[in-house]
């Protein structure tokens, strides 16, 4: 975690770097909203009796995302506000990505110590956000790509993807979220930070990033845990990564993909198939990205 220093110059920075943030908004306590107490207190009472925290932390994530398996998805729960960043954690619905980002930053909050919900949510702020710092709209990770370096340089997971068997580079460039700002409330209600997500955009386009083609994900199976974050990769212009999620390893072996699903038939937290199976819903998946998450460190 960031030291009171740290957090203050990096405040400061986002201040000065970022024309849409003035030194006052920098220096405001962070907002955040949380939802699903109920939830949380289960899941806290049942990693006390399991001793879940002696587990690693990809075991960990595990036993989460078991906890939340058939809980609905639901779009956009993190959205709270036009102007005002909340870091939100909604447990009774949850998409794609916050069902990863939920798993790993419980897993990781079961190592701090204090009030479970506190450290729940600090570890979604440190990993959901640039530098671990929680500024406007445009602080967030919103490309996945982005997520995963940004994560990296944080200590939080390994990009395990380039070590992969059959990994190429990726080439993919992002370009969605600029050119399509009335897809998004915040950038439609304030325009000015339009062009900071262009330069976070023409950023991430500069990562050296690797994908593991579709048709080599068999061969790479065995060396993937449970607990590590998958990325899928797909066509869509402007985009990195169409859908997220995460391996979960059986008592078999076989290597599962389990997400928050959108499909129709779906609609909740499920344990798909085996990984290399149940990637073909649309033509336009093309690889993953592989991200493995790092245990804890330090405790606060």
């Amino acid at each position: 975690m960031l030291s009171r220093r740290q957090l203050i110059r990096s405040s400061l920075s986002l201040a000065l770097a970022s024309p849409a943030m003035t030194l006052a908004r920098a220096f405001q306590a962070p907002l955040s909203a949380f939802t699903g107490e109920d939830v949380l207190a289960r899941i806290e009472a049942k990693a006390r009796e399991g001793r879940w925290k002696e587990l690693p932390i990809g075991e960990r994530m595990g036993k989460i995302a078991l906890e939340l398996e058939g809980t609905p998805y639901v779009g956009h729960t993190i959205e709270l506000d036009d102007s005002k960043e909340y870091c939100v954690i909604n447990l009774k619905g949850l998409d794609c990505v916050t069902f990863f980002e939920d798993a790993l930053d419980l897993a990781r909050a079961l190592r701090m110590r204090g009030p479970l919900k506190e450290a729940f949510i600090d570890q979604v702020r440190f990993t959901r956000y640039r530098g671990g710092v929680q500024g406007d709209f445009t602080t967030r990770l919103h490309y996945t790509t982005e997520w995963i370096h940004d994560n990296v340089k944080k200590g939080v997971v390994e990009d395990l993807t380039p070590s992969l068997p059959g990994a190429r580079p990726f080439t993919e460039a992002v370009g969605f979220m600029s050119r399509n700002p009335e897809d998004y409330r915040q950038l439609k209600a304030n325009p000015e930070l339009i062009p900071a997500i262009k330069h976070m955009e023409d950023r991430v386009n500069a990562l050296r990033m690797s994908y593991l083609p579709l048709e080599n994900i068999a061969d790479a199976e065995p060396l993937l845990r449970t607990g590590d974050i998958i990325g899928v990769a797909a066509t869509e212009p402007g985009i990195d990564i169409a859908h997220t999620g995460m391996a979960y390893k059986d008592d078999n072996g076989v290597v599962h993909f389990m997400d928050a699903s959108s499909l129709r038939r779906n609609m909740r937290v499920t344990l798909e198939g085996r990984l290399s199976d149940s990637l073909h819903w649309s033509r336009q998946l093309t690889g993953i990205m592989v991200a493995r998450p790092l245990e804890v460190t330090g405790r606060r």
